[in-house]
C-alpha cells in the first residue's frame, strides 16, 4: 500500500535549499569585497604614506603611518610570523565546512567578514617582504597616537576580522543559529505557532470540551 504524496512535497527541497544559497553567495560576496578592499587601501598607503611623517585626522583622533607588522596586535609573536598563516589557513578551512550548513543571512555577514580579513592579511603573509609564508603586514591606522602608543596600528582587515567576530559574539546571545534556527532563552528551539481550529479525523476528538452542551429543540 503505498501513501500518496502530500501537497506541495515537490517544492519543499528546492525551497529548502534557496536560503543555502542566498546566505553563501552573501557570505562570499562579503569576503571578496572585504579583500580587495583591504588590497587597495594597503596600496595606496604603501604609496602615499612611505617616508613621509604621520597624518593627522579628526583632531587627532586617527592618525594614518605606515608600518609592517611580523606579528600580531602589538606585533606579538614578531619572531614566529610562520605561524599565522597556518592559523589564517585553519581560520578558512573551519568557515568552508560552516559554510555546509548555512542559511542564515546574519551569520554570512559575520563570516564573511573574518574571511575576507582573514584572506586579506594573509595575502601580505605569503606575498610580502620578506618571503614566501614570512611576510608583514602593512598597517596603516593609529587611533589617538601616531605611532600606536595608545592602540596597535591596524588596517581594513583587522577591522573586518574584529567586526565579524564581535557580530557573531551578537548572534551568539541572541540564539541565532546558523542554519536559520532561532533558541529561545531555556534552549528550547523556537518553532513556528500554528494558529486556527484543529483539522482531520482528530478534530472532534481534540476540541475544547469546556463548552456547555446545548439542548435539543
Amino acid at each position: 500500500m503505498t501513501t500518496a504524496p502530500t501537497a506541495g512535497s515537490g517544492t519543499t527541497e528546492p525551497a529548502g535549499r534557496t536560503p543555502r544559497r542566498r546566505a553563501v553567495v552573501l557570505l562570499v560576496g562579503i569576503a571578496l569585497l572585504a579583500l580587495l578592499t583591504d588590497l587597495l587601501t594597503k596600496h595606496l598607503a604603501l604609496q602615499l604614506l612611505d617616508d613621509r611623517p604621520p597624518v593627522r585626522l579628526l583632531g587627532g583622533a586617527v592618525y594614518l603611518t605606515l608600518t609592517r607588522n611580523s606579528g600580531a596586535a602589538w606585533s606579538i609573536g614578531a619572531d614566529h610570523t610562520w605561524v599565522f598563516p597556518l592559523i589564517t589557513i585553519g581560520v578558512v578551512g573551519w568557515i568552508a565546512w560552516m559554510a555546509l550548513r548555512l542559511r542564515s543571512l546574519p551569520w554570512a555577514v559575520s563570516l564573511g567578514l573574518v574571511l575576507g580579513g582573514a584572506l586579506g592579511n594573509l595575502t601580505d603573509r605569503i606575498f610580502r617582504a620578506p618571503g614566501h609564508f614570512v611576510g608583514h603586514v602593512v598597517d596603516m591606522v593609529s587611533l589617538f597616537d601616531p605611532y600606536g602608543q595608545v592602540w596597535p596600528v591596524f588596517n581594513l582587515a583587522d577591522s573586518c576580522l574584529v567586526s565579524g567576530v564581535l557580530l557573531a559574539v551578537l548572534l551568539e546571545l541572541t540564539g541565532r543559529q546558523r542554519d536559520g534556527r532561532r533558541v529561545g532563552a531555556k534552549g528550547d528551539t523556537a518553532t513556528p505557532a500554528t494558529t486556527g481550529p484543529p483539522t482531520g479525523p482528530l478534530s472532534a476528538e481534540t476540541a475544547p470540551t469546556d463548552a456547555e452542551p446545548r439542548e435539543r429543540a
